[in-house]
């Protein structure tokens, strides 16, 4: 209460009391202004004063942001017109020259299909290469469907527009198709690189070439658009050496039927039950199921072997060997040479075994590898192809 009314006193202080004395027409009239209308008054204005001030800062932010957007649409309207012009300029430029070098425009837009029609042939001579004639012809059909009945400059523009959506497709396929085999091959705990053949770059000499001018000279094309032709070209070789190596490694299924019974690794050895190193994959199945090569190469070798019983063993070259225990009987004989998926023994329970199945191993220089590694890789290159 005492708070309230020195609070009270300091308002009748400060808005006195106050008489007004106004004089019309000869009468005089008297107002008397008491602390409370004060008040009023005082409120009143002080918030009209903020309503004023806080629409004056919305219309100030409302001019700001209307500003902002107009630079925006500036900045992107000149950049439209610069790349519009430029263009137009490359246009002119590229008619200019080659209707001198070729004579009517007619002429010089025929003569631009026939080069993007060489292109096309060149990115597309892919031996060994699955999908990648489908991957291109559309845009090489969209690129070389512009109607006879346009103007040359429009036929010259339409295939330019061409020669960029090619070598886009070509990029897309060759570094999906590239990636996906060279994340196979190091799943398989193997080197992509050293499974690249460079003798077989597409293009020949032509594309290997470190100067673009040389292929450029022979397109008739700007060297800018030379050493995108060639690093099309350079990944697309890589796929397909890639697609050729992963066919001579091991990477199929040694049998039909899904599911394994032993991992790779330490396990506990049934006749023992201690701990020992299991240096392949057990695949369960019934008494002759036929087992299959995993990857094309030469039967190494064909009989017993200590603990493994009968065995096929085959040699893929580059340093890979793979072998089949444990066999009920063999399908091939020593120095015969076997493609993937080709039948080469029957399922046993021979040597140390428990029961009817399959012991796989896959050997990488000597060394036992886990078969599993390469069963993954398979499938990848499967999503590949």
């Amino acid at each position: 209460m005492q708070r309230f009314a020195r609070l009270v006193h300091s308002l009748v202080e400060l808005f006195p009391e106050r008489h007004l004395y106004v004089r019309s027409g000869g009468a005089m009239r008297a107002f008397v202004l008491t602390t409370r209308k004060q008040l009023i008054l005082a409120g009143t204005l002080g918030v009209a004063a903020l309503w004023m001030g806080v629409c004056t800062a919305a219309m100030m932010v409302g001019l700001l942001s209307a500003s902002g957007s107009d630079r925006e649409i500036a900045k992107l309207k000149a950049q439209s017109e610069r790349y519009v012009a430029d263009r137009q300029a490359r246009l002119d430029s590229a008619m200019a020259r080659l209707s001198a070098a070729s004579g009517s425009n007619t002429d010089v837009a025929t003569g631009i299909e026939k080069r993007h029609a060489a292109l096309a042939m060149l990115l597309t001579d892919m031996k060994g290469a699955p999908g990648a004639t489908e991957a291109l012809t559309p845009a090489i059909n969209r690129a070389l469907a512009s109607s006879p009945a346009a103007s040359p400059a429009r036929r010259i523009e339409m295939v330019r527009m061409g020669q960029e959506q090619l070598l886009d497709a070509a990029d897309t396929f060759a570094k999906s198709r590239a990636d996906r085999l060279r994340l196979a091959f190091r799943m398989a705990g193997l080197t992509p690189s050293s499974f690249v053949d460079r003798r077989g770059a597409l293009g020949g000499p032509l594309i290997e070439s470190r100067d673009p001018r040389a292929l450029a000279a022979v397109l008739d094309v700007d060297d800018d658009f030379a050493v995108r032709i060639q690093r099309a070209a350079h990944d697309l070789s890589e796929a397909q050496s890639l697609a050729d190596a992963s066919r001579d490694i091991p990477i199929g299924r040694p049998i039909a039927a899904d599911g394994q019974s032993s991992g790779f690794g330490v396990r506990y050895d049934p006749f023992t039950h201690r701990p020992a190193y299991h240096s392949g994959l057990d695949f369960p199945g019934g008494y002759a199921t036929a087992i299959y090569a995993t990857g094309p190469g030469v039967v190494s070798y064909t009989g017993v072997r200590s603990g493994y019983g009968n065995v096929v063993e085959i040699d893929h070259g580059r340093g890979l060997k793979t072998r089949y225990a444990h066999l009920s009987g063999f399908a091939v004989r020593p120095g015969q040479r076997v493609g993937i998926g080709q039948r080469i023994a029957a399922m046993g329970s021979t040597g140390r075994s428990t029961g009817t199945h399959l012991h796989y191993e896959v050997w990488v220089n000597g060394r036992a590898q886990n078969p599993g590694r390469f069963l993954k890789a398979g499938q990848y290159v499967l999503q590949a192809n």
